[in-house]
């Protein structure tokens, strides 16, 4: 599925619109280049979720933890890892296949450890088409 967003709310609707219908145990994967709007695509799954807490992006703790809407919501930022293995030692084994939903961002980095099940959402600029304009491809992979 591809849906074209023409601003951050829009972006943020998109992502709550995923968030309200996640399932315990659902793992995102998002993927897209610095300032794409992968922080506000999270702050609308964080909701649709019923977090309301303030959704900052975890890029110095990997993962943040949320438990306070109707299942725990792991988001992981994986851009400053140096090495896969610095996973294990956060437990990424106990989130991913736990009872809450995971979001991963920049996920690619990371890709010989991903489940092979999960929904893979990549975000795209295309300044022609506006500043404010997302390609947001949201596609489920099994294994």
């Amino acid at each position: 599925m591809v849906r074209e967003t023409y601003s951050e709310q829009e972006t943020f609707e998109l992502g709550k619109e995923i968030g309200e219908s996640a399932q315990s145990g659902d793992v995102f994967t998002l993927e897209g280049d610095l300032g794409v709007g992968k922080t506000i695509f999270t702050k609308g799954l964080a909701y649709g979720l019923g977090v309301r807490e303030d959704v900052v992006s975890p890029t110095f703790t990997i993962v943040q933890e949320y438990e306070d809407g109707r299942l725990p919501f792991y988001h992981f930022d994986v851009y400053r890892i140096g090495d896969v293995e610095e996973m294990d030692e956060i437990g990424y084994e106990d989130y991913i296949h736990g009872e809450g939903v995971c979001l991963i961002e920049w996920a690619n980095l990371i890709e010989e450890i991903l489940p092979e099940t999960r929904i893979r959402i990549v975000i795209e600029k295309d300044l022609e088409k506006g500043f404010d304009y997302r390609k947001i491809s949201i596609n489920k992979l099994e294994g």
